[in-house]
């Protein structure tokens, strides 16, 4: 190699080495990564602001900063985001307890698998929006309807996950447990619930994301109150940056509840964690 290759040669060495570095830091870091990916994604989005998008319809990041403090200010958003709150708890562990009390003796039960996953699965087909009318006839314009709404669409993905996860344990663990002389209530405790952990917190995760949209639902269409309704009225008025203020405030709202079902999920599964 001549000693103007290697001069050429140096600094593609330099830039390998320091991309390799990077690369190693952000593998190490991976909640690094991803504050960067965010922090990009907004940069690229504040910049289709200024220059790509109508500011009519679509604000920029900058935009919905100035509107916060007039939005969030008000005394009642600030109700209507608590009460969204409390009808979005409500609802998701009203199906949380219902989800598992009907999954488990659907998955714990041939009979049943094969006689009522059918119907569930049918009612889970069913565009539930369509019925969202019989939902403020039965139980009024109120909290009510958000609450029953929301757990209209929350149950089913922890029914069905809570049936796969009963599925996927191995015959020869139960097999293993009634030679061991464990109890039905035994084995369910001690061997199929530990081993439907990932499935069942998989639906806890899918039926949060479905909780809230039946409860927004519900709100848009039917509500006096509650963040759907001031989400309509603004969407109406072309307010944009106060739109999209109430929508980061539900993100926000939704990524503290899945961080919380996260954290659960890291507690529960603590043995499997052992294990690796």
């Amino acid at each position: 190699m001549t000693q103007t290759d290697a001069t050429l040669t140096a600094p593609r060495l330099l830039e390998a080495r320091q991309a390799e570095r990077a690369r190693q830091y952000f593998l190490r870091r991976p909640g690094v990564a991803r504050l960067a990916l965010v922090i990009v994604l907004i940069a690229l989005w504040e910049l289709a602001g200024h220059t790509v998008l109508d500011p009519n319809f679509l604000s920029s990041p900058s935009a919905i900063l100035r509107a916060a403090p007039r939005v969030l200010g008000d005394p009642g958003i600030q109700k209507a985001l608590l009460a969204s709150l409390y009808e979005l708890v409500v609802a998701f562990i009203m199906s949380v307890a219902a989800g598992i009390a009907i999954g488990l003796p659907i998955g714990l039960n041939r009979f049943s698998l094969r006689s009522v996953l059918p119907l569930v699965l049918l009612l889970y087909s069913i565009p539930q929006v369509t019925i969202l009318p019989l939902f403020v006839l039965y139980f009024g314009i109120g909290s009510g309807s958000k609450i029953a709404f929301g757990f209209s669409h929350g149950i089913f993905p922890i029914i069905l996950n809570v049936v796969a996860g009963v599925q996927s344990v191995q015959e020869a663990h139960l097999t293993a447990a009634r030679a061991m002389g464990a109890t039905r209530l035994q084995t369910v405790m001690r061997v199929i619930i530990p081993t439907m952990t990932p499935s069942l917190f998989a639906g806890l995760r899918l039926a949060m994301s479905a909780t809230l949209l039946g409860v927004l639902l519900a709100e848009l269409y039917v509500s006096t109150g509650g963040i759907g309704h001031y989400t309509r009225l603004f969407t109406d008025s072309f307010d944009p940056p106060a739109t999209f203020t109430l929508v980061t405030a539900l993100a926000l709202m939704a990524l503290i509840l899945n961080e919380t079902v996260r954290r659960a999920e890291r507690r529960a599964s603590f043995w499997r964690t052992q294990q690796r």
